[in-house]
């Protein structure tokens, strides 16, 4: 069965430029490449093909292949993070910001969005609003695991890939039931991304009529202290 847009597969895959990997679902590779994070969940993705789920480049190379299909693909910066734009290279004051700004220190202007410091001179910080990867030609080496049929698992996968952690998901006569982890409502990821995953579980899981987000607490057991005799 070939891969058209609109599929889900689980996907396997390693970015890297000039030679220097910047992303993998691979754990060791991470670690080999100095840039594992214990806060990241490795292991192939679960993800939409057509949906840009990842970059465009590898998106479309993933049409038309089959489950088991492995290969690698060169994306240019049109269908990576883009050309690098002159005009996002900017310089501010330093008393614009309110913690001391240093060289590659990412930084978020309410009129500009988020950047990163490249450079501080006397009393000016300049401050690139390009992606950190714009302009480069990127190589994807990838696999597709399997095509992920189930709609519990499709939507887990969304969960994952947008929030970038598992939850418990139920799914019955069209309603799928998500139980939040304590704290989820102060993660900004969540809060950013819970849109779209709603948005998505609608459109893309085929016989979701109803998502409902859950929020459980416990009351914490009583300890009673021992008195000393």
């Amino acid at each position: 069965m070939v891969i058209k847009e609109g599929d889900f597969i689980r996907l396997s895959y390693t970015g890297s430029v000039s030679d220097r990997v910047f992303d993998t679902t691979d754990e060791a590779e991470a670690k080999t490449a100095g840039i594992h994070s214990a806060k990241a969940l490795y292991g192939p993705v679960t993800i939409c093909v057509g949906q840009k789920h990842v970059i465009v480049g590898l998106d479309e190379e993933l049409v038309g292949k089959k489950a088991g299909s492995e290969g690698s693909v060169t994306v240019q910066p049109d269908k990576a993070f883009g050309e690098r734009d002159p005009k996002k290279l900017q310089s501010f004051p330093k008393n614009k910001f309110t913690e001391k700004p240093v060289r590659g220190m990412p930084v978020k202007l309410e009129d500009m969005g988020e950047g990163t410091v490249v450079d501080v001179i006397g009393s000016r910080v300049i401050v690139d609003f390009n992606a950190p990867l714009a302009g480069q030609t990127l190589v994807y080496k990838y696999k597709v695991e399997e095509m992920v049929s189930d709609p519990l698992d499709q939507l887990k996968g969304l969960v994952h890939l947008y929030a970038g952690r598992d939850m418990e998901i139920t799914l019955d006569a069209g309603k799928a039931t998500v139980t939040l982890p304590p704290g989820i409502n102060y993660d900004r990821r969540w809060l950013l991304w819970r849109g779209r995953i709603i948005h998505e579980g609608f459109e893309l899981v085929k016989g979701i009529e109803e998502i409902v987000l859950v929020e459980s607490y416990k009351k914490p057991e009583k300890t009673e202290e021992k008195k000393e005799e």
